[in-house]
């Protein structure tokens, strides 16, 4: 076993590669059933000509109309919880890397064209995102969402807009010292074009911390989608996704179907706990005194 930098303890197998993590494979674990959900679900819980409304609200391991058994039970409506998990894995993490990407890529923009030009446009930006970060990120989104209206396209808009500006705040700190190093005074010397100098020498640079960055904020935006969702103002009705899931089973709960909320439920948790765990290894394999690197 290798112990961690303090001589505390056992951290990973000896046998365990450095870069290779049990989140890291729990991740890929999810992201291949959400991508072969079609392949390995009993039944499609969105077509109504797979569903057989008589048997809505069935315990697990109950053996259905359709020559399968029903591992998890059925909701309400009779569709397969497991089914509907896994067609909902598809919505969560489409939606979560999707936001989580787009944010990163407006927020890293904005933090190192403040910090390169200083002066009002550094003013400007970062009063928009202290604006921003001193209003909870559920609240932005739930802003966000109303104005934008339901669907796929306009929830990913809505994390994106409630999640760019960690990733400004925080590559601005970096790069606003990068500023200050020799290579960035030889370009100015050198007259490179402005978006040349940006984007090819400061924001490489002043990248790394907003790497460790993404997959808590990939985590977070898992999270957001289930609430809004939940919440009736995420993805549409017709679309799997699991915070609809555990919202479908919630007036379930008091006449002991628990299994309709309760498994969507632990599905989420189990994907957001591997996310931050995969972000948490991130950020030490990046960290210059961790062990791991």
């Amino acid at each position: 076993m290798r112990s961690d930098k303090t001589g505390q303890g056992p951290l990973l197998p000896t046998w365990l590669p450095a870069y290779l993590h049990p989140s890291i494979a729990l991740l890929g674990l999810f992201i291949l059933a959400a991508i072969a959900a079609p392949l390995i679900s009993p039944q499609n819980p969105y077509d109504p000509l797979q569903i057989y409304a008589w048997e809505a609200s069935s315990p697990p391991g109950t053996v259905g109309s359709g020559s399968f058994t029903y591992l998890l039970g059925t909701d309400g409506l009779g569709r397969d919880i497991f089914s509907t998990i896994l067609y909902g894995l598809q919505i969560s993490l489409i939606v979560s890397f999707t936001s989580a990407a787009l944010a990163a890529l407006i927020g890293l923009t904005a933090g190192v064209t403040a910090a390169y030009f200083k002066g009002w446009i550094d003013i400007v930006i970062m009063r928009i995102v202290d604006l921003q970060l001193s209003l909870p990120t559920i609240l932005v989104a739930l802003i966000a969402i109303v104005a934008l209206g339901p669907g796929v396209d306009r929830i990913i808009l809505a994390l994106v807009i409630a999640q760019w500006a960690a990733y400004a705040r925080l590559v601005r700190g970096v790069a606003l010292s990068e500023t200050q190093k020799p290579y960035m005074d030889a370009a100015r010397l050198m007259r490179l074009p402005t978006r040349r100098v940006i984007f090819r020498h400061l924001l490489p640079n002043s990248i790394a911390p907003a790497i460790s960055l993404i997959p808590i904020e990939v985590g977070h935006a898992v999270a957001l989608e289930a609430t809004l969702s939940f919440l009736g103002l995420g993805v549409p009705l017709d679309k799997p996704s699991l915070g609809s899931a555990v919202a479908n089973g919630f007036q379930y709960l008091l006449t002991g179907q628990y299994w309709i909320s309760l498994f969507p439920g632990l599905a989420l948790f189990c994907l957001i706990a591997t996310i931050n765990f995969t972000g948490e290894h991130v950020r030490l394999r990046l960290d210059p005194g961790s062990n791991l690197r």
